[in-house]
């Protein structure tokens, strides 16, 4: 589950707050002037996340490489264009079904 706060609300509750998070495995987002700025999650979701964001960053790097000599437009026109075709066959197989 996933709870709300305002920054004073968590300041005061804390203690509370890092059981919920400890113990259910809850998230907490903590909201300063009604926007989210922060967020109280459990160590292990937190890691994995970690995890996800290296693969994230290794990923961008290749496509980088893979681009490098390409100019942005065209790049950018073959990536919309993979997707397109990419799309086009989740349809077709979708209808299938």
């Amino acid at each position: 589950m996933i709870t709300e706060t305002s920054a004073v609300s968590f300041r005061q509750n804390l203690g509370e707050m890092l059981n919920q998070v400890q113990y259910r495995h809850d998230s907490v987002v903590i909201n300063k002037d009604g926007k989210p700025v922060a967020a109280l999650v459990d160590a292990r979701l937190f890691e994995r996340i970690r995890r996800m964001q290296g693969r994230f960053d290794a990923l961008c790097q290749r496509i980088e490489a893979g681009f490098a000599g390409l100019p942005e437009a065209e790049g950018l026109a073959e990536i919309e264009a993979a997707v397109a075709l990419d799309r086009k066959k989740t349809r077709a197989s979708t209808r299938k079904r």
